[in-house]
């Protein structure tokens, strides 16, 4: 399984701030934006990622995330440029997807919570899988419907009217036919390549499965100025309050075996003495701690 993060767009909702960076770049409490999905995929086992932005940002992105091999994966790059639909990244990307599944997420999403996309990733076999957050204003996100039995039925993209209050966060899982779907997608009265149309395909072919996502799972939108705010305030009480790190990259990669401990360690010695390496310091501290105690 490979994957796709898609950091492009303008950002205007986050003007002035994305006069100085892209909006995937911006603080989000203590981490990059950017940190955030990279972590969820690195913890769904993905170690294979291609990173879409636009030519002015994507010399930022290479500069903070390399090559990936500080983390145990690999990270290519790839030029948007311009916005024309979240569907444009499969068309972007193909070359890198090759004969894969892969794993669309956009890189304003903020997750926390639960090991949903996880096991989604490892018990995916064919078709897409998408999922499902209840939210009070699903008027603004793609919408699912669903009827009695809790099957899907319906996507709409933005209704006025939604039929249902589930909205379609920003992660897709699809087998390698996703490229070929992408290829026929027209653009819609917006100007752009909907991914609502390519799951409204694998609905109509009887291949999608919607997964509705569990209670306690947080998804963050962090478009505007003040949702940013609002999730660094989310994540910060988080991370106080139960003295662990959402979106660590390096945890992430540890946890999953892409890291030995002691590349592990040799990471945080680049790194400057501050909260952040402490804390990667205090994992490091408790994974020998627990090797103690299995001998």
């Amino acid at each position: 399984m490979k994957a796709i993060v898609l950091a492009g767009g303008a950002g205007s909702r986050l003007y002035p701030l994305t006069q100085v960076s892209s909006k995937q770049l911006q603080a989000v409490f203590d981490k990059p934006m950017i940190y955030y999905p990279l972590t969820v995929l690195l913890a769904s086992g993905v170690r294979e990622f291609c990173l879409i932005a636009t030519p002015h940002d994507l010399p930022r992105y290479q500069s903070l995330l390399g090559d990936g091999s500080q983390w145990g994966v690999a990270i290519q790059y790839r030029e948007q440029p311009r916005p024309e639909g979240i569907a444009q990244a499969f068309l972007i990307a193909a070359d890198f997807v090759g004969s894969d599944d892969v794993i669309l997420m956009l890189g304003d999403n903020i997750f926390s919570g639960g090991d949903d996309f996880p096991r989604a990733v490892s018990s995916f076999t064919a078709g897409a899988t998408i999922f499902a957050y209840h939210v009070k204003d699903p008027e603004r996100y793609g919408v699912v419907e669903f009827d009695r039995t809790g099957k899907a039925i319906s996507i709409e993209e933005k209704p006025q009217h939604p039929k249902s209050s589930y909205a379609v966060p920003g992660v897709y899982v699809y087998d390698n036919s996703v490229l070929d779907i992408a290829k026929a997608v027209k653009p819609s009265i917006r100007g752009e390549l909907e991914i609502t149309d390519i799951n409204l395909e694998y609905l109509r072919l009887g291949k999608l499965q919607v997964r509705r996502l569990s209670r306690g799972f947080a998804w963050l939108d962090a478009g505007t100025s003040t949702a940013l705010h609002e999730a660094s305030s989310y994540i910060e009480a988080i991370e106080r309050r139960q003295g662990v790190k959402i979106g660590c990259p390096e945890e992430a990669a540890l946890v999953r075996g892409f890291l030995s401990i002691a590349q592990f360690e040799t990471l945080i010695e680049r790194m400057p003495a501050c909260e952040y390496s402490d804390y990667l310091r205090g994992v490091a501290d408790e994974w020998h701690r627990l090797q103690e105690d299995k001998q």
